[in-house]
């Protein structure tokens, strides 16, 4: 039997950068190859300098489509990767767009530093907008539920994890010599949220489980309270004649707003105030959605046959750079919903560089931001910031609801195990902080899992 290792080389000992190299039946798949976000200096050059020959690869699997699980694919290619990436047909249509965008927004910020003169190295773009195209000639889309033979003795599976469209837990049976099993969870989600599935765990017996811990150390409150909570916000800073400013991931995040708000609008809750979609890429992404119905929960599905899940009247789309720069000369009151969700990029630097210093204004953070990020250091409270190579001082305030998280947290994690059914021989315990790691790996022990590591960078395992 040919052996088996598994090398953790990202979101090991922290939330991003997800890319664990699994050497199986005789092939090198990775899975996911994830973006590192956080510090630029720090994160440019990790991100830069793969820890492998990429040209050795035999193939990919991707969990699903946020950057932090697909932004190295284009680097792949860009060092001589040619081989099949697989996913879900719904992670296969996300990531073309996804990452499309992710090469324009690195080759755009930095023309705009260029201009600047604060053009460093560490902001030259990882990969050309042409690499992230030519990601997409290499995916397969393999549906959920549905045995796929990577090679003779190694299969695969996708379970739905309920974080986003097309997110999966990845399923790996190894035949060769007996039977083993790998499964990775992804970024498992929560049940209750609109849109998308609840999450739907694998069962059985498993050698090897790869599990996230982003929010095994709290717990989140119910969506419906967040819904309230945006509804609240949304009034008060409108009574003050504010902008709601909204950093959201492209990907469910903002479908989510977007469903939200309608329901809070067709109820009477909010204000008739503009609501304001400034992203190419949600729009982009909102295309996306509604080519796969079919991954959506059973009532969001009937709503969509009518074509209202993603429309209502108060809402706009906005794809041109002019009518971006309008809305920051735009009087009164306003809800702006742009990307990136953790502020490291796209429009909404250019509106919190306009905006962050109005105390009428409101910063509102309905997801994760991962340490060092620009996100994080205005959501912890710090009172002057650097957006665009410029320092502001913070006189917005800042809120954050967690309802809306597409994590699942300490009980819902606790569940998720419970459904897996069978023994658990080892667990690897990745994708979260110190605090985190630690809950998730008291998580599993309690539920009965003896060996349960915390891999950090670049650790390998013989399984």
């Amino acid at each position: 039997m040919t052996a088996t290792r598994l090398t953790f080389w990202g979101a090991a000992g922290q939330v991003t950068g997800s890319m664990h190299l699994l050497e199986a039946a005789g092939a090198r798949i990775l899975l996911d190859a994830g973006l590192f976000q956080g510090r630029r200096a720090e994160t440019h050059s990790l991100n830069a300098q793969l820890p492998f020959d990429a040209r050795r690869l035999d193939g990919v699997i991707l969990s699903h489509a946020h950057i932090d699980h697909s932004g190295r694919l284009p680097l792949l290619v860009k060092e001589g990767f040619h081989g099949p990436v697989y996913s879900t047909p719904a992670t296969r249509d996300l990531s073309a767009v996804m990452l499309a965008d992710a090469g324009h927004i690195q080759e755009k910020d930095y023309e705009f530093l260029v201009r600047r003169g604060k053009a460093l190295p560490d902001s030259e773009p990882l990969y050309s907008l042409h690499e992230a195209i030519a990601v997409q000639d290499l995916m397969v889309g393999v549906p959920y539920r549905r045995v796929f033979y990577l090679r003779k003795h190694l299969a695969l599976e996708f379970h739905d994890a309920g974080h986003i469209l097309g997110s999966a837990t990845i399923d790996l049976r190894l035949t060769e010599g007996g039977n083993q099993r790998l499964v990775f969870s992804g970024d498992i989600g929560r049940s209750g949220l609109p849109i998308v599935r609840d999450p739907e765990p694998p069962s059985g017996p498993i050698d090897n489980l790869i599990i996230e811990a982003t929010y095994a150390d709290r717990t989140h409150e119910p969506f419906a309270d967040g819904e309230a909570r945006l509804a609240e916000s949304v009034r008060r800073v409108a009574a003050r004649g504010g902008k709601v400013l909204i950093p959201a991931f492209a990907v469910g995040r903002v479908q989510e707003l977007v469903y939200s708000l309608h329901q809070l609008y067709r109820a009477g809750e909010i204000p008739e105030i503009p609501v304001v979609v400034d992203s190419p890429l949600a729009v982009d992404i909102t295309t996306v959605f509604r080519l796969h119905p079919e991954v959506f929960d059973k009532r969001e599905r009937m709503i969509e046959t009518t074509n209202e899940l993603f429309e209502f009247p108060l809402l706009r789309y906005v794809r041109e750079v002019s009518d971006s720069k309008a809305l920051n000369s735009h009087n009164g009151p306003a809800i702006i919903i742009a990307a990136s969700g953790m502020v490291e990029s796209g429009r909404i630097l250019h509106h919190l560089a306009h905006g962050i210093g109005d105390h009428r204004n409101l910063v509102l953070f309905v997801g994760f931001q991962a340490e060092h990020t620009l996100g994080r250091r205005i959501q912890t409270g710090e009172k002057v910031v650097r957006i665009l190579g410029q320092e502001h001082e913070r006189r917005a305030e800042v809120e954050t609801i967690g309802g809306y998280s597409a994590h699942a947290d300490r009980n819902e994690l606790r569940a998720w195990v419970r459904r897996l059914g069978g023994p658990i021989r080892r667990a690897f315990v990745v994708h979260g902080e110190r605090e985190g790691l630690d809950a998730m790996a008291t998580i599993l022990r309690d539920e009965g899992v003896q060996d349960v590591r915390i891999p950090a960078h670049g650790e390998s395992f013989d399984l």
